[in-house]
This record gives C-alpha cells, sequence and structure tokens, in this order.
C-alpha cells in the first residue's frame, strides 16, 4: 500500500470516531499540510463516501450522520479476534441472535479478509477442537435483547406477552433490573408487577414488548447474575430433594453450584442442602465426589439410586473384578453378586 493511500485510509478511519475534525488537527494527525489533507478529503468524496465541510471557527470535515461504512477495516489480530468471538459466543449460548445471523456475519467477515489472513483464519477454524460441547441455545429476537437492556439501562419499567413452560400466554409487566446469559438462555430479572415478586424470566419467550414512560429505581448494589442462578435453583421441578451435609453453611456451600443447590443452616454441625430437579440419576455421582458425610431425607429413590452406585463402585474396585466380570458370560457388566461395573 503506497503512502499517500495508506494516509487516505488513516483520515477515514479518524473520521469514522465520528464528531467534526479541524482542518489543522488532521493535518497534523496524518503528518501533512492542510493542502494536502483537503486533496485527501476529496478522494474520498470520489469514492462515494460522504466526507462533509463543515465552516466556521470550529469548522472541519466529518462523515455524514447515519452513514454506514463497507467494509470494516481490521487489523489481523482484530479480524481473528471478532471471528473467534462470534464463533465461541455462538457454543456457549452468548450470541443474543439466531444462530443464521451469526453465521452470516462470518461469512462476511470471511469475505473481506485479505486473502492470507482468510487463508490461514480458514486453516484455524477447521483444525480446531472444543473440549466442551455446544450449548443448546434458546435465542431471543435481536430487538427484544436491545429493548430489555435499553429498558434496565434506563430503569423504565417494560410491558409484555410472556409464553409460560405449558404454552399458555399472560401479558405482564415488569421492572427490568438486568439481563443474564446463562447456559444458552437470556433472562431478564425483575419485579413482576402482578405479584411484587423479583423473578426471572426467558427473553426468548417474550413477545409485543413496550417499555413504558414509568421508571422504577433498582436496589443498590443488586447483582443480576447471582440472583438469576438462585431463582433457578429456587424453580419447581419434579423433584425436591433434602439433604444434610456435614460442615458449616460456607464451607457446604462452596461444595454445590449456586444454579444447582441452596445451603441454609441445619442441625448443629450440619448444613440443609436443597436440590430441584427433572432427573435423579445424575445426583448420585454427584454426592459420591463431595468428599464429606451427608444424609439423603428424601426423596427415598434417591437413596435407591445411591446405595446401586455405591455397589458398583465397590464391586469395580475389589482386585479380582476382571476375573469376575469374565466369569458373567458375554453380558459382562453383570457381576455373580449381582453388582454393576462401574
Amino acid at each position: 500500500m503506497t503512502r499517500p493511500t495508506a494516509r487516505v485510509l488513516a483520515l477515514l478511519e479518524i473520521l469514522q470516531s465520528g464528531g467534526t475534525h479541524t482542518v489543522a488537527r488532521l493535518a497534523d494527525r496524518l503528518d501533512v499540510d492542510e493542502r494536502t489533507l483537503r486533496r485527501y478529503a476529496a478522494h474520498l468524496t470520489d469514492l462515494g463516501i460522504p466526507v462533509q465541510s463543515v465552516r466556521g471557527r470550529y469548522g472541519g470535515y466529518r462523515l455524514a450522520p447515519g452513514y454506514r461504512l463497507p467494509p470494516l477495516m481490521l487489523t489481523d489480530d482484530e479480524a481473528v479476534a471478532v471471528m473467534l468471538g462470534l464463533i465461541s459466543g455462538q457454543r456457549k449460548g452468548l450470541v443474543g441472535t439466531s444462530a443464521v445471523a451469526a453465521e452470516s456475519a462470518v461469512a462476511k467477515l470471511r469475505r473481506v479478509l485479505p486473502e492470507a489472513l482468510g487463508h490461514r483464519l480458514e486453516a484455524l477454524l477447521v483444525t480446531a477442537e472444543f473440549t466442551v460441547g455446544a450449548v443448546p441455545v434458546a435465542t431471543p429476537g435481536t430487538d427484544t435483547l436491545l429493548t430489555m437492556a435499553e429498558a434496565a439501562r434506563e430503569n423504565r419499567v417494560v410491558q409484555m406477552t410472556y409464553t409460560r413452560a405449558d404454552g399458555s400466554c399472560r401479558e405482564r409487566t415488569i421492572e427490568p433490573y438486568g439481563i443474564v446469559s446463562h447456559s444458552g438462555r437470556w433472562y431478564v430479572i425483575g419485579v413482576d408487577s402482578a405479584t411484587g415478586a423479583t423473578r426471572n424470566f426467558r427473553l426468548d419467550r417474550m413477545s409485543a414488548l413496550t417499555v413504558l414512560d414509568a421508571t422504577f429505581v433498582a436496589p443498590a448494589g443488586f447483582n443480576a447474575a447471582e440472583e438469576v442462578l438462585a431463582g433457578l435453583a429456587r424453580a419447581t421441578y419434579r423433584y425436591e430433594i433434602s439433604l444434610l451435609v456435614e460442615g458449616s453453611v460456607d464451607d457446604v456451600r462452596r461444595l454445590f453450584s449456586p444454579v444447582v443447590a441452596t445451603v441454609q443452616g441445619g442441625e448443629k454441625g450440619w448444613a440443609r442442602v436443597r436440590i430441584n430437579a427433572e432427573r435423579l440419576d445424575w445426583v448420585p455421582a454427584l454426592l459420591a465426589g463431595l468428599g464429606v458425610p451427608f444424609v439423603i431425607e428424601q426423596p427415598d429413590a434417591l437413596r435407591g439410586l445411591v446405595r446401586t452406585l455405591a455397589e458398583r463402585l465397590t464391586t469395580a474396585a475389589r482386585s479380582d473384578a476382571l476375573e469376575a466380570a469374565s466369569r458373567g458370560g458375554q453380558d459382562s457388566s453383570t457381576f455373580p453378586d449381582g453388582g454393576v461395573a462401574g
């Protein structure tokens, strides 16, 4: 790239930052005289870029309001950062829009990259693997996400139609305190005016949003992420699990994710843990990994699953486990004593 061309592009980059820039300041930043600077501005105009000349003491050059510049000019580092951000954001459910929109953005970015950089980045995308699987994503509409974000920032009340898990729809009016992305879903947490309670709402279940003139004051120090996780842990599920775990409340709380369990005071020297779950099959392994004594208060079905896991682990730890498995015939997962291979 020749030096004059580089300076023309540098001028364009400065003007993209917005506002009016004086001729003297622009000439100084590009290390040219003012006559040359005016020639650069004219060159941009010839290329169809609406550079406006502003007269007066504080005049200079600026881009026409609302003009969108194609294409983006990114350094190699910036292009890689944007591309990987889009891809990893999709996998983690952080991209608050449809997969089609994200893939379209990736495709457009590829088209405007220099050939050499595009080839190298393509190699990275083809060969890179992720140790964590992609998160199932429930994406809200872009307008829904941005409208709710603005309302939360400006402390404005929002009226909407909300689709519940059973498919029924209800009109809701909420005071949005904050927006949180968690496990492929976007949530807004705030006060539901119908009940006066603070609760979570999924943005992908919202429609017909209207931002009202009414405002509210959010609680001081409100932590939206912590409150969303706590709300998910308190939600109603098929099974309500109650445990006593040995240790102080603070020590036991560190053993569980806040989205999985709530921890409260229990018997002396024990903390009571409550877990809501749709299935019980994953809970025994969680309990086995605690490393501290625990007692199952409810449900009875969980006791049976824990006993089964204990038998499997005991059998698998026997010195003659492999020999016992061989004697079990073609079904090597069943042992003579009725245990199941771990």
